[in-house]
């Protein structure tokens, strides 16, 4: 049996703002399609990327209470910690 993800609290928070996510770019696909105005468009996409920084927050913090937390405690935290500072880095790029 697999152990609940760390996010399993947020699941339903995370999911329901990533549909959102997906509205907006649907939105901006239309945007598009109707040749609407370039800042228009730009606007939209920069919403969208503050959302996805946003999850991408939530499930961050989660791994780390969680998963990062866990390894430490089971003395496994040097790799863990390893893993953090290398999904950090991807993630803020």
């Amino acid at each position: 049996m697999l152990a609940q993800p760390s996010y399993e609290a947020d699941k339903r928070d995370i999911l329901e703002r990533l549909r959102k996510i997906e509205g907006q770019v649907r939105g901006i696909q239309k945007m598009v399609n109707d040749g609407r105005y370039c800042v228009d468009i730009l606007t939209q996409l920069s919403a969208v990327q503050a959302a996805l920084n946003k999850v991408g927050l939530m499930v961050l913090e989660d791994h780390t209470r969680g998963c990062v937390a866990k390894a430490i405690q089971q003395d496994g935290g040097a790799a863990a910690i390893e893993e953090l500072l290398f999904v950090i880095e991807r993630f803020i790029r």
